[in-house]
């Protein structure tokens, strides 16, 4: 933001872009990782939900993109999912929520998010159950509400599940992810502005980001190893995890 010191500024760019690459070389948009990171630099909660919105449907684009164009993609896997989640997000993305149960639920969401990455719900190297499609599609429901109203894509909560219950592998997984977090974001972020102003000052930090985002996609959907990734993110989210639901 404007108010923000130089050098502070230069080390939340920094910051931001390191985000957008861990989180976009997983497919995901990263909008658990920005709002860690604008809570941990005192951003104000009315600018974090639009921000964190705008910023993920251009990662979650943008990672799409790349894992489609190395054939990782599943549009039957993506389909039930995103029938019933995006007019969910849409509502989800109209109500406003409190700020204590906001950062409680960011905190556990986050915390989700880290038990992802460090492979407690499996890493997800074998895909060999058919889909569920009236599951999947009560599952997109909740996801795609919750995931409008806190102002994420839903990725981090979509993975894990794809994963656990054997409908993907992990560049599947990915895949589908990128596209459910973008798509989601943007009907969460139609529901904010039909009754929020979007401002030029939501779009700050998008270039910053996309340099971050494009490295990312491009080595995290080939072989570039994911290993490292996992630890770094996962501290990062452990420690804004403590700060919103402890601190």
């Amino acid at each position: 933001m404007a108010g923000l010191e130089i050098h502070i500024t230069i080390v939340f760019c920094l910051l931001l872009a390191a985000v957008a690459f861990l989180y976009a070389s997983v497919g995901h948009g990263g909008a658990s990782g920005y709002i860690a990171l604008m809570s941990l630099f005192s951003f104000p909660i009315v600018f974090i939900k639009p921000s964190a919105l705008v910023l993920n449907i251009f990662i979650s684009g943008i990672s799409f993109w790349f894992f489609k164009k190395q054939k990782h993609f599943r549009g039957s896997l993506f389909y039930p999912f995103a029938l019933t989640s995006i007019p969910a997000a849409f509502m989800g993305g109209y109500l406003d929520v409190n700020p204590v149960l906001y950062k409680q639920a960011l905190g556990v969401l986050l915390l989700l998010a880290t038990l992802r990455i460090l492979g407690v719900f499996g890493r997800g190297n074998r895909s060999n159950r058919t889909l569920n499609k009236p599951l999947a599609l009560v599952l997109g429901l909740s996801i795609g509400f919750f995931s409008g109203l806190i102002g994420i894509g839903g990725g981090i909560i979509l993975s894990p599940i794809l994963l656990l219950l054997g409908w993907a592998d992990l560049k599947e997984s990915a895949a589908v992810s990128a596209l459910f977090i973008f798509v989601n974001s943007f009907a969460g972020l139609v529901g904010y502005v039909s009754h929020h102003p979007l401002e030029v000052h939501h779009f700050y930090w998008v270039p910053i980001a996309l340099i971050g985002g494009a490295l990312g996609a491009k080595y995290g959907s080939g072989t570039f190893p994911n290993q490292i990734l996992r630890y770094t993110l996962s501290v990062v989210l452990l420690i804004a995890c403590l700060k919103l639901t402890i601190l």
